[in-house]
């Protein structure tokens, strides 16, 4: 997420209260996760295992539990609690607004686009031409949608990330302040749930085409021209290239990737990061002619063991 305009390391160290390391002008841009940052971004980091992940990622200005060396052009804002501090400058920066109409004012909505009773489109969301938004579909705040999108009934984009930090009083949540960018010519169906990205997009690619009842996770990047089936969950930080199909019931870890035109049989746990170009079946996930003659050989077991007796 880029602010709205340019802030100094001063500004943001006084809106969470914290020490920092570095010039009071040095120029802060925006803020993400360490998977997006870019140069001017802020990324968070409480756990020592990830200290020299984010003081090397992209990111200028490092959120930390710790004082530590600062690289050569970079910043440090040191907190007690970088996690509550990330949620604070999310509120600041992107806060809750409440909605007191089904179709916000600031909403963009192109020629020719029908949206059917009962639907909800909050602030900023951007929807192109041609469009149809069946009855009962939630469309959260800053949600872009391109051109001849379809999205039917009770479908929800841009819920929260699940996302939480375990404490000792409970689970607390990394506010999500990021979008949900549907591009042209996608199809979803009927109550699908498309969550927004932490600080980033969660993207499905032009052409995709989705049915009932599949959940993306949080800045999750679908590609173009995929084919997703029914009760398929695909968790966050997932990349899915072009042209893949995953069929029902396929679920799928986080932080993984699917190469472009893999094929994924029904009901298979994706664990691990697969190739592009073949097919798949099975958990634990294997290319599926061999997880089919491994099915095979074990019906065979009961006539191997009766061949073995004396």
């Amino acid at each position: 997420m880029k602010f709205p305009k340019v802030q100094s390391l001063k500004d943001i160290a006084e809106i969470i209260g914290c020490h920092y390391i570095g010039s009071d002008d040095f120029p802060v841009y925006g803020m993400n996760e360490i998977h997006v940052v870019t140069p001017g971004d802020i990324v968070f980091v409480d756990h020592p295992k990830y200290y020299d992940k984010a003081l090397q990622s992209a990111a200028t200005i490092v959120l930390i539990n710790k004082e530590v060396d600062c690289p050569e052009g970079k910043a440090l804002l040191i907190s007690d609690d970088p996690f509550r501090d990330f949620n604070k400058l999310s509120r600041h920066f992107r806060p809750f607004q409440e909605a007191n109409v089904s179709i916000a004012a600031s909403a963009v909505i192109g020629e020719g686009t029908v949206i059917q009773p009962n639907c909800f489109v909050g602030h900023n969301v951007t929807i192109g031409a041609n469009c149809i938004i069946h009855s009962n579909v939630s469309i959260y705040d800053n949600t872009v949608i391109g051109d001849n999108v379809i999205i039917h009934a009770g479908t929800i984009l841009g819920a929260d990330a699940f996302y939480y930090k375990k404490r000792p009083e409970g689970f607390d949540q990394l506010l999500s302040c990021g979008r949900v960018v549907i591009e042209d010519n996608v199809g979803i169906g009927a109550l699908c749930t498309i969550d927004k990205g932490v600080t980033g997009d969660t993207t499905i690619g032009a052409g995709t085409k989705m049915d009932n009842q599949v959940h993306v996770g949080h800045d999750t990047v679908i590609g173009k021209k995929c084919l997703i089936a029914a009760q398929t969950g695909i968790a966050g930080c997932v990349i899915i290239e072009d042209e893949v199909t995953l069929w029902g019931q396929v679920g799928t870890t986080s932080g993984i990737t699917i190469g472009a035109k893999a094929v994924v049989m029904g009901q298979t746990g994706v664990t691990k990061s697969i190739e592009g170009g073949k097919s798949y079946f099975g958990t634990p996930i294997e290319e599926s002619r061999e997880k089919l003659k491994q099915l095979a050989n074990i019906k065979r077991i009961p006539e191997i063991l009766k061949s073995l007796k004396p």
